[in-house]
């Protein structure tokens, strides 16, 4: 498995789209939804559109600045997941949401792709200069909390949000 986090563009325009479609025909017919918020608050049909809006630069209307990126297996030439970091937290961020939101198509998991992508979105926060990572993920969750513990998450305390209990875990990267 040869893994690297890649920048939205129109090189890997097909493997993108098709990663989105069966991520949206997953989270379109289940109660749970697994994946990254930001890869999905725009639609990709206007691939341009979505791909100058992928991220946030300047913090504004309750959004901090971050940076999303997507999993590509090299060797399978496949999309198989992405990751949003968030540069900063706000009082929102801070309590559920954490610094970098994850998650592997539908048909990728429970491969061992997700520590791998956490651990190289790590790399980023630190290219960005986060000493310390939160990462947050519902208590329910057992694949994504192991993934979060094999990067070092250590387990501060649990919070409920909408009647969901989700688990911090703050990673230092010093």
């Amino acid at each position: 498995m040869s893994l690297k986090l890649i920048k939205g563009s129109y090189q890997y325009k097909e493997p993108i789209i098709t990663m989105l479609k069966e991520w949206k025909e997953y989270n379109d017919t289940h109660d749970v939804n697994c994946s990254p918020w930001a890869i999905f608050k725009n639609s990709y049909d206007d691939f341009d559109f979505y791909l100058s809006n992928l991220e946030t630069s300047e913090p504004k209307d309750g959004w901090v600045p971050d940076s999303t990126f997507f999993c590509f297996d090299e060797q399978r030439d496949i999309m198989v997941g992405a990751v949003n970091i968030r540069h900063c937290l706000n009082d929102h961020l801070l309590l559920c949401g954490g610094h970098i939101g994850d998650g592997i198509r539908p048909s990728e998991r429970r491969k061992g792709y997700a520590t791998q992508m956490i651990g190289l979105a790590l790399k980023e926060c630190r290219k960005i200069g986060i000493k310390k990572v939160l990462m947050v993920c519902d208590k329910d969750n057992i694949g994504s909390a192991k993934s979060i513990i094999r990067n070092g998450g250590i387990l501060e305390n649990e919070v409920i949000e909408n009647g969901k209990i989700k688990q911090r875990y703050w990673i230092d990267l010093e």
